[in-house]
């Protein structure tokens, strides 16, 4: 087991440093991530700070820019009511940019995760997954901005229903 500091520092030296199939894969394998051949991870890549052993990529996958993988949940105290769990993406998977998975989470072989997602659930072998298309959500009559009409509570209760 490596030393948290240096793990640490590992981890934000990885987050912007070149060589997405060499040095930056490197990096994270010297943390403890489990890394199979020609794996690609895109700069400003957040791999799980505090369990990086509970990761796993497998051969020829793709992790696209800025996605973040967390393989624990602390509520609290840091320790205390905590939820750690792997995430294990299979070999030949593609997650794209700006995706967010978390704990106790599979990728299926040859998955491709679309840009965007937030993968809470296992993902199937061969599937494309995707966030649901975004909609209107509601009329906003007391904007949220900042200054001193800024009233959370109020910009809460201001929120009305569309109609369709």
């Amino acid at each position: 087991m490596i030393n948290p500091i240096i793990q640490r520092t590992l981890a934000k030296i990885a987050f912007f440093s070149p060589g997405g199939y060499s040095f930056r894969a490197w990096l994270h394998k010297l943390r403890g991530v489990k890394i199979g051949k020609n794996v690609w991870i895109s700069q400003y890549v957040y791999l799980d700070d505090a369990h990086p052993e509970n990761i796993t990529l497998e051969d020829n996958v793709s992790v696209g820019l800025r996605s973040t993988i967390f393989t624990h949940l602390y509520s609290g105290n840091y320790g205390h009511g905590k939820k750690t769990g792997k995430v294990v993406i299979k070999k030949n998977a593609y997650i794209g940019p700006h995706c967010v998975i978390f704990h106790n989470v599979t990728i299926g072989e040859g998955s491709v995760v679309a840009a965007g997602s937030m993968v809470a659930k296992d993902v199937p072998p061969g599937v494309l997954y995707g966030p649901p298309s975004p909609k209107s959500l509601a009329k906003v009559t007391s904007p949220l901005i900042k200054g001193e009409n800024m009233d959370y509570e109020r910009f809460l209760l201001g929120l009305r229903p569309l109609k369709n």
